[in-house]
């Protein structure tokens, strides 16, 4: 059978769009001969939709607009994901669906089985579990058409497995010939070649090609990499999409040909891609064509604006340096280096004067308490002030610069640094930053090399250095990745790294500052366990 793959970029909740979208990819797979045309999970309603699905007005829009796709059909088929619901109650036959069409009609759902509800993803809180796991018969194939988590049960692959029931199993049982999966899976690094080596087991197990046809783009915090991967009934790959981007394909299951290709690339190029393709969209959907960037002198905010150029180009990118009596003389000239390199706009202003008299003000109500730690808050909510202010002015949206274990620990400034729309690099760890500033360094200097040769500070007082408060990067970033993405206890960490009193201090920190972190901008998740939608802890606890 020929299938037209269509990795779509979608709108979350902009009917219309996704609707024309999907009619646009069918037509041009029609021209190419196709026989079955296939788009992602929710391709017409666009991935997470959240608490859209509860709105009934919009479950009847959706219902609406996939009768008015499928009456476009002719004989090629088309499958793509929708809403399907059988009555108004919420939590009752509301399902997250693929849908077959041709000749005019919907013929055939199929809703999703297996409802996942971990990490980020929340669909039990939306969607039913389908009923029945089904097969069905369509110019000469059985298709056994099944969304997302429907495959990620496989025995063979999985020695622990989140579910009892295997729906593409069933559908293997059932007589299917050729595997469907339409997925919605966000990206993380590492789960690209993961999901290549399941599905070649899969396939090569049960002898049937495989269409796996993922969508792209960026919704909000999540960012999903396309690389729609093809089977051949040998378990070997027969085609694959474009990384981070829309891609439209054919895949001819009679024909034998495999791909000897490394599906993902070297940590620091993936993830820097990812990063660049995330903000882009994101500013993109919002409407946002301009981006603005508190530029310190420091690593972290020197590849925040690095990635801004590449994404929107640097006529859309504007920094503000804003020094105060702390600030080094190399930091600002820093700061022009890389702004020289980058052929950024930028501005001036210090802090100073408003700092000295905030100060001056605040010193008539504190009797005479010293007021170090909170003058240098003062500082960073003054930047905050300045940054949000030129943001209101010419509509450029704020970045926030800070990194995963600054905003582990609480290494920030609530309204001060935090401040902003979009968190670029908060799921990056400091030795991360590192490893992706010097790839970018590869060919020639960007970044300028004294930015990242330099100790880490934050300037807000004299000689002032992360590490006076904080442990080394490399041993505070080997205690965050055990305690957050692998969730290893005190015990278990300190048996691993030693230093009983640095991980206890390290953990309690992270603990302490959960709220800092829910009022934090949206982070771009690159990791398998980021802050924000995907990891929910309580602010009042009392387990440490």
């Amino acid at each position: 059978m020929k299938l037209f793959i269509c990795q779509t970029n979608t709108i979350i909740g902009n009917l219309e769009y996704n609707k024309k979208k999907i009619l646009d990819g069918y037509n041009e797979g029609v021209k190419q001969g196709a026989e079955l045309v296939v788009f992602p999970e929710l391709a017409l309603v666009g991935y997470p939709p959240l608490d859209l699905v509860e709105k009934k007005e919009f479950r009847d829009a959706v219902n609406k607009a996939a009768k008015e796709i499928a009456g476009e059909t002719k004989s090629t088929g088309l499958i793509f994901g929708t809403i399907t619901a059988d009555d108004d109650n919420i939590g009752t036959d509301v399902f997250n669906s693929a849908v077959l069409c041709f000749d005019g009609k919907i013929k055939f759902v199929q809703p999703k089985s297996l409802i996942p509800n971990y990490d980020v993803f929340d669909e039990m809180r939306y969607f039913d579990a389908a009923e029945n796991v089904n097969v069905f018969d369509f110019k000469g194939e059985k298709l056994g058409i099944s969304v997302c988590e429907d495959i990620w049960n496989d025995a063979d692959y999985w020695h622990i497995r989140r579910y009892k029931f295997d729906p593409v199993e069933k559908q293997i049982e059932k007589g299917a010939t050729l595997l469907i999966n339409i997925s919605a899976s966000p990206y993380s690094y590492g789960k690209r070649e993961g999901r290549k080596q399941m599905l070649e087991t899969l396939t090569g197990n049960a002898k049937i090609p495989l269409a796996y046809v993922c969508c792209t783009g960026a919704q909000t915090e999540l960012i999903f990499d396309g690389a729609s991967m093809c089977f051949n009934a040998r378990g070997k790959l027969a085609a694959i999409g474009k990384s981070f981007n829309e891609d439209y394909f054919i895949f001819d299951t009679e024909i034998e040909n495999s791909q000897i290709v490394d599906v993902e690339k070297s940590f620091e190029e993936e993830v820097y891609n990812a990063l660049v393709y995330g903000l882009k969209d994101y500013c993109t959907k919002l409407g946002f064509k301009k981006v603005l960037v508190g530029l310190s002198g420091g690593i972290d905010s020197a590849l925040v604006t690095t990635i801004a150029v590449d994404a929107l180009g640097k006529e859309n990118v504007h920094v503000v340096l804003m020094p105060s009596q702390y600030s080094s003389e190399g930091s600002v000239k820093d700061s022009e280096k890389l702004i020289e390199n980058l052929g950024i706009s930028s501005s001036n202003i210090s802090i100073q004067p408003v700092v000295d008299v905030t100060i001056e003000q605040l010193e008539k109500v504190f009797d005479a308490e010293p007021i170090s730690i909170t003058e240098e808050n003062i500082q960073a909510r003054v930047r905050g002030l300045y940054l949000m202010a030129y943001s209101n002015q010419y509509g450029s949206m704020l970045l926030t610069t800070g990194n995963k274990s600054e905003l582990a620990v609480g290494y920030c400034t609530l309204y001060g640094d935090m401040s902003g729309g979009l968190a670029v690099i908060a799921d990056l760890y400091k030795t991360d930053v590192y490893k992706i500033s010097n790839y970018i360094n590869r060919s020639g200097e960007v970044i300028p090399q004294v930015i990242i040769d330099k100790v880490p500070s934050a300037e807000l007082k004299h000689n002032q250095k992360d590490q006076d408060t904080l442990p080394e990067y490399d041993l505070l970033d080997d205690i965050l990745r055990m305690y957050l993405e692998q969730n290893k206890e005190i015990d278990e960490i300190i048996k691993i790294v030693g230093s009983p009193e640095v991980v206890t201090k390290t953990l309690r920190m992270v603990d302490r500052n959960e709220f800092k972190r829910k009022q934090a901008a949206p982070a771009l998740r690159v990791s398998k366990k980021a802050f924000g939608y995907g990891r929910r802890f309580p602010i009042v606890q009392g387990w440490r």
